[in-house]
């Protein structure tokens, strides 16, 4: 396409992190609509990150945050598959960003699998009850779509990011799996604050 440039493809890489190769073929599919071009690339992203989820991550970085009034600190563990990416800039900054955002969440696990199974059936018994007039056909629907904003609150996968609220913590590991290149897994947190 002519009037793909090397400035357009630039600015695709800025908003995406994805190299340049792969951001001049998104344009190339998407006739240089850089918007059609993020979704294509977070589309390739997801199926990406789906092919790389089955190998090892042997490496890793604990990472951790304390916020500035020093009453809250964090600190998280993110494997990889190499020591060459678990030393890399970007690594590092992924596992500092959701430290940070672990501080200001405060996220109950990782993932709803995590979960006391006690308390998500104690939500779903309140939410049953909050749409026990709504049709009965409909019910089930509602309070499963209630369940999964409740995970979207208390699990840190499930979050969306506070530095970027149009993706979940999930999609931003996705995403760096994709810039990256390797498996990329958060496997645990832990959160502590003064008085709690």
């Amino acid at each position: 396409m002519s009037d793909i440039n090397a400035k357009t493809v630039m600015e695709l890489r800025k908003q995406t992190g994805v190299g340049m190769m792969e951001c001049k073929k998104a344009l190339g599919e998407t006739d240089g609509d850089i918007e059609q071009a993020i979704d294509l690339l977070r589309t390739r992203g997801a199926q990406m990150a789906a092919k790389k989820a089955d190998r090892a991550t042997n490496q890793g970085w604990i990472g951790s945050y304390i916020h500035s009034n020093g009453r809250i600190g964090v600190i998280v563990e993110v494997l990889c598959e190499t020591d060459f990416v678990a030393k890399n800039e970007t690594f590092q900054t992924l596992i500092r960003d959701i430290a940070m955002h672990i501080a200001a969440m405060n996220p109950m696990a990782v993932s709803p699998s995590e979960l006391d199974q006690a308390v998500v059936e104690r939500e779903r018994a309140v939410f049953a009850e909050q749409v026990k007039d709504k049709p009965e056909n409909l019910q089930g629907n509602i309070v499963e779509g209630k369940l999964q904003k409740y995970y979207s609150e208390v699990c840190l996968l499930n979050q969306a990011f506070i530095k970027e609220d149009k993706k979940s913590i999930e999609q931003v590991i996705q995403d760096a799996i994709v810039t990256i290149g390797e498996n990329i897994q958060l496997t645990r947190f832990h959160r502590m604050e003064i008085g709690q």
